[in-house]
């Protein structure tokens, strides 16, 4: 069985070091930056201006117009997908990407809007442009900088094979030791000035490259919105299931076991043997009862998984399957009990939907923490075909996963194999996470 890894799953901060490598760029790296930012602005400036031109003047021919644009979309999140990674490089700034305009599978043309009405796509455009103004005056006060402060420091070396007389300003010995001490100062301050300017620069980029946290938090609350009213529905459909459940099974048992109760008492002194088949046969309603609310119990929260955790549950589940399975549980340390729940039910709606719908011979689960995320993997080797979007089990799942700040996705091409894989944040409680499963 695969398993992804976890390394990339996770928006990490940036490591402390790299902190560090930001506030304080050396002098090798921040120069760099600077005198690189140059004459790649130029290129930017020049590649943008151009397409963005033909882009404009062709929109009259649509068809030329429009594939122009997305081009010229394709090659600014290019220019800026370098830019991160030379920050990155040179001065130990992590710049967090910026999520995509549309979701992948959008048709183009409708992609293309999104992107066009997308402030991320301008503000790497504006990026583009705005580098070449900055990086030319930054570039021009370091050059400056350092080459005055080199003409002046080394002024007693190359003024002795001049005609010092010539020169009012070195024509007397003090004025050479006074040029040379401001070289020296310059020279100095050089290094502060040129760390400055790619501070500046990279400021910049942080600016307009990274991710836009106004639409990242109007994003987030939309995201919410979405999981609360799935939460919400799904919490209903829980309790008609519950009270369905409930009608139709234990209630229905226990009127029964109260009826042969009744028929046993009134027989119990005419017709004693009738009596006790009567007895028999409530005795047998009453564990039928018990039975039928032990599995609603286990539907709501099994207590096993409180006591002893996600093995345990999910051995236990495994082994109530139809289909065989092979299971690999490993989550120590435990994670929060709300997100050991959502991993629960996903595993018990995953094997549920294999044994109903996959034809499958074999199921594996694979349950991983790595780090701050928990992982789970639900693989069988039946026909495939699943679609999230038209099973209603499916999509349950997935605000389930959601519900808990979580991802699911599901690989199930034509023939198998079915992969469903979910990653669950391990310290952070889901919302309303133990209700019962679907299946």
């Amino acid at each position: 069985m695969s398993f992804s890894s976890a390394s990339s799953a996770t928006g990490s901060a940036p490591p402390a070091a790299l902190a560090a490598a930001y506030a304080r760029p050396s002098l090798l790296a921040a120069l760099a930056y600077v005198v690189l930012s140059f004459w790649i602005a130029i290129v930017l400036f020049v590649v943008t201006v151009t397409l963005l031109a033909l882009s404009v003047g062709l929109l009259a021919a649509f068809l030329l117009g429009v594939p122009l644009a997305a081009v010229t979309l394709w090659c600014v999140r290019g220019f800026a997908v370098m830019e991160r990674g030379r920050a990155l490089a040179l001065l130990g700034l992590e710049i967090p990407a910026p999520g995509p305009a549309a979701p992948p599978g959008t048709p183009f043309l409708r992609s293309l809007g999104a992107q066009l009405r997308s402030g991320t796509e301008w503000r790497q455009v504006a990026y583009c442009l705005a580098l070449l103004p900055v990086s030319c005056i930054s570039f021009s006060i370091v050059v400056a900088a350092w080459g005055t402060g080199l003409g002046l420091f080394t002024a007693p070396a190359w003024s002795a094979r001049m005609d010092r007389d010539a020169l009012p300003l070195l024509d007397e010995a003090w004025k050479v030791v006074a040029w040379t001490a401001c070289g020296a100062l310059l020279l100095a301050l050089s290094s502060s000035i040129t760390k400055v300017a790619a501070l500046v620069e990279s400021a910049l980029a942080k600016t307009l490259l990274g991710r836009d946290e106004r639409a990242a938090l109007q994003a987030r609350v939309g995201t919410l919105t979405e999981t609360r009213a799935e939460v919400v529905a799904a919490a209903d459909a829980e309790r008609k299931r519950i009270e369905r459940d409930l009608h139709d099974g234990a209630q229905q048992r226990l009127v029964s076991l109260a009826m042969s109760l009744g028929r046993a008492r009134g027989k119990l002194e005419d017709d004693p043997q009738a009596a006790s088949k009567l007895l028999d046969e409530a005795h047998l309603e009453a564990k039928q009862a018990l039975a039928e609310l032990r599995d609603l119990a286990r539907g709501l929260h099994p207590s096993v998984l409180t006591d002893r955790g996600l093995d345990a549950a999910l051995s236990s589940v495994a082994a109530r399957s139809p289909v065989p399975v092979r299971l690999d549980v490993d989550v120590e340390p435990r994670p929060a009990p709300a997100v050991e729940a959502v991993a629960y039910f996903t595993v018990v709606e995953a094997l549920a939907n294999v044994a109903k719908h996959a034809h499958a011979k074999e199921a594996a689960v694979l349950v991983r923490r790595v780090g701050p995320t928990v992982f789970v993997e639900v693989r069988d080797d039946g026909r495939g075909g699943a679609d999230p979007a038209g099973g209603s089990g499916l999509r349950g799942l997935a605000g389930r996963v959601a519900a808990a700040d979580g991802k699911l996705t599901v690989s199930s091409p034509p023939g198998g194999p079915t992969v469903l894989r979910a990653e669950l944040p391990a310290d952070v409680p889901a919302a309303d996470p133990t209700r019962g499963a679907t299946a």
